[in-house]
């Protein structure tokens, strides 16, 4: 079986690629009855000649391979029919901006699947980019903070070599004795607490974030079970929660009472509840007046979160009484770090990461029959034109109808 490494398209560019030379190495080392090309790409944060240097063909022509690899959305005129496609689609949330790509897989006859849809029986994402995000995301909303209040000057991860580099940049500043909300206990919320934890930033209980005042810098990292509710007044249940989340209301406001950085980890499903809506954000005691939303859901549970930012311009401000953008440093407002590209900004540390768990998990796959079922969950289209039944649920979107 022949796989291809493709060439990232989407515009604004992206580095990141789903294997680096050396991992590509490893899974050909691993797998030798498999078969890896290169397309060549002039914007990868690994040159063509590292993948040629290893003794990988790199060519323009990947049209021969079974298996298309690649990180970002393909468009639509570079689809090739007939064949399996990995990549981020962004369609499972029939996002409408995405529909004709759908389509066209369907038309094409493409077997697709999104890297979102690689999970466990469980539904546990088995590889991703989250920590990455979650890296980059808590420290991009220090960097603001830092330039807000005139603090310190922490430069742009994207100037910075790898990971490393970033927590030397953060070894050099000192925080104000602030308190600091993180939501979510997946990937992505243990990227951000990896941050907080290199600042030497405290993590305490919720009973003590909700009751008490520091002299130092303090975190909690609330489950959803904290900052949600059930409306009867029942005691709730996390499983319960994801698979129906209709019962639930916010808890969210006693946080927000008492928090001044608000770090977004959370996963956010169809029908949750929001964590604070514009209204709650006008109550006098509503105290965030940072928001790091790395779920970055457009104007739903994070009512600051009015519009995607970009690596180039990250920050802005929230008014919460006129409900508008202003400055990101303007008085009152809610200053929002909301990019929702952060992994682009770590693009080799965050591709290492990936190829790593994708050679684990996904190229044994298509070796072993498919023994633990992961193709079989992950693929959203069928050879001939069809939704599969685990994602049925699409066909409406499909349909125009939503």
């Amino acid at each position: 079986m022949k796989f291809a490494i493709i060439k990232e398209r989407k515009n604004p560019p992206d580095r990141r690629v789903v294997f680096s030379p050396e991992t590509l190495a490893e899974a050909r080392k691993r797998f030798p009855d498999a078969e890896f090309v290169v397309e060549s790409s002039n914007i990868r944060v690994f040159p063509d000649e590292a993948y040629a240097k290893l003794g990988f063909e790199v060519t323009d022509d990947v049209s021969d391979a079974d298996v298309m690899i690649g990180v970002k959305e393909v468009p639509i005129e570079h689809l090739i029919p007939n064949k399996k496609y990995f990549f981020f689609s962004h369609t499972i949330k029939k996002q409408p901006y995405n529909r004709k790509l759908l389509l066209a897989m369907l038309e094409k006859n493409i077997q697709m699947y999104d890297h979102e849809t690689i999970v466990k029986k469980s539904g546990a994402r088995l590889i991703g980019f989250g920590r990455y995000a979650g890296l980059v995301g808590a420290y991009n909303g220090f960097r603001a903070l830092g330039l807000r209040d005139g603090l310190f000057n922490l430069p742009k991860v994207e100037t910075l070599t790898d990971l490393n580099a970033v927590k030397a940049a953060l070894d050099k500043i000192t925080l104000p004795n602030i308190k600091i909300l993180l939501t979510g206990t997946g990937k992505v919320a243990y990227g951000a607490k990896e941050i907080l934890d290199h600042l030497g930033v405290k993590e305490i209980s919720d009973a003590l974030y909700l009751t008490s005042q520091f002299t130092e810098p303090v975190y909690v990292m609330a489950d959803v079970m904290e900052y949600a509710k059930r409306i009867d007044g029942k005691v709730g249940d996390k499983w319960e929660f994801y698979k129906d989340p209709t019962g639930y209301e916010s808890n969210f406001m006693p946080y927000a009472k008492e928090t001044d950085y608000f770090i977004a980890g959370h996963f956010y499903g169809n029908n949750a509840p929001y964590l604070f809506t514009r209204k709650d954000a006008k109550h006098p005691d509503f105290k965030i007046n940072l928001v790091a939303d790395i779920s970055c859901d457009i104007d739903g549970p994070v009512a600051s979160t009015i519009r995607p930012s970009t690596i180039a311009e990250p920050f802005y401000g929230y008014d919460p009484k006129t409900e508008k953008e202003v400055a990101f440093d303007a008085k009152g407002a809610i200053t929002v770090m909301a990019v929702d590209n952060l992994p682009c900004e770590l693009p080799k540390d965050a591709s290492e990461g990936f190829g790593e768990t994708f050679v684990d998990h996904v190229i044994p796959a298509f070796f072993n029959d498919d023994e633990r079922g992961i193709l079989k969950r992950a693929r959203i289209t069928t050879e001939d034109g069809k939704l599969t039944e685990r994602f049925k649920y699409l066909q409406d979107y499909v349909d125009g109808k939503k």
